[in-house]
C-alpha cells in the first residue's frame, strides 16, 4: 500500500509540473518568439519562423524607429499611461478608505454606482464622449485621454483597495487618535505606509489595462499628437507590411516596459493578493 501512495504522489507531482509548464509555454512562448524574430532578417522569417537568428543586432529596432514615430508614440504612452495611474490611484486611495471605514447615508448608493460603471460597456458610452469631448475641445488630446484612462481605472481599483483597507486593523487608527493624531495625520503617515502593496497593486492594473488599451485610443484620436503605441502599431502595419523583422522589434518595444514594471513590483502585488488570506 505505501508503494502503491508513493507512486501515486510522484504520478501527481509529474502531471503538476507538466502542467505547469504546459501553460508556461504557452504564455511565454510567443514573446519569446517574438523577441527572437526581432533579430532576424526578412529572408530568415520566411525561410524558417522557428529558427535561430543568425546574429544579434539592433538593425531591426533602428528600423522600426526610422520608418515610424515610435519614440513620439512611446512617448505619449508614458505621458498618459503615467497621469492616469497618478490620478487613480490618488482618488481610489482616498474614496475607498472613506467606504471601507465610516458609514453614512449614501455609502451603498456610491458603491452601486461604482458597480454599475463596470457593467457598462465601452460602446455605450463612446459616442457620449466623442460629442462632449468635441464641444469641450479636448477630442485628440493627451488630456481627453487621460480623463477617460482614469475614470475607467477607478471601479476595479476602487474594490480592490476597499478588500485591502479591510485587512488593517482598526486599532491602529484608534490608537493613534488617541495619541492626538488628526485624521489627515493617521492616513497619510500609518494608513497609506500600510496600503503601500495594494497601491501598488492598482498602480499596476492601472499601467497595464491603459498601456495596451486600443478602442478608446482609437475613437479619441485622429492625428499623431496624441495617439499611443497600441494605435501605433495599427497604424503603421502598412509599413511593416514587407519588413517583418521591425514589426517584431516594434512589438518587443510596446510590450517591455509592461514586463519589466510587473517584475519589478511583483513582490508588493504578491503581498496585496494574499493580505486577504492571512488575515486573522
Amino acid at each position: 500500500m505505501r508503494e502503491t501512495s508513493k507512486i501515486s504522489v510522484r504520478i501527481a507531482a509529474i502531471c503538476k509540473y507538466i502542467f505547469m509548464i504546459f501553460f508556461v509555454c504557452i504564455a511565454v512562448g510567443p514573446l519569446l518568439w517574438a523577441f527572437l524574430s526581432s533579430f532576424k532578417t526578412y529572408s530568415e522569417i520566411n525561410s524558417s519562423a522557428l529558427s535561430w537568428p543568425s546574429s544579434f543586432n539592433l538593425d531591426n529596432y533602428k528600423a522600426a524607429f526610422k520608418y515610424a514615430p515610435i519614440a513620439k508614440y512611446f512617448m505619449n504612452s508614458v505621458i498618459i499611461v503615467g497621469c492616469s495611474v497618478l490620478v487613480t490611484v490618488a482618488l481610489v486611495a482616498m474614496c475607498a478608505y472613506i467606504i471601507s471605514r465610516f458609514d453614512f447615508k449614501l455609502k451603498m448608493v456610491i458603491v452601486l454606482l461604482i458597480s454599475a460603471s463596470l457593467m457598462l460597456p465601452a460602446q455605450a458610452i463612446s459616442q457620449p464622449l466623442f460629442t462632449i469631448f468635441q464641444k469641450l475641445g479636448i477630442f485628440d488630446t493627451k488630456i481627453g485621454l487621460i480623463i477617460v484612462y482614469s475614470a475607467m481605472g477607478i471601479p476595479m481599483s476602487f474594490f480592490v483597495m476597499t478588500s485591502y483597507y479591510k485587512t488593517i486593523p482598526m486599532a491602529l487608527e484608534e490608537s493613534a487618535y488617541i495619541d492626538g493624531a488628526s485624521f489627515l495625520q493617521t492616513f497619510l503617515r500609518i494608513i497609506l505606509p500600510l496600503a503601500k502593496p495594494g497601491l501598488v497593486t492598482i498602480a499596476l492594473l492601472q499601467f497595464i489595462n491603459t498601456w495596451n488599451e486600443f478602442y478608446f485610443a482609437l475613437m479619441l484620436t485622429s492625428g499623431n499628437s496624441a495617439r499611443t503605441v497600441p494605435i501605433a502599431l495599427n497604424y503603421y502595419m502598412g509599413t511593416f507590411a514587407n519588413n517583418y523583422s521591425a514589426l517584431f522589434a516594434a512589438v518587443v518595444l510596446t510590450v517591455l516596459p509592461t514586463i519589466v514594471l510587473f517584475i519589478v513590483l511583483q513582490k508588493q502585488v504578491m503581498e496585496s493578493l494574499t493580505a486577504g488570506a492571512v488575515k486573522g
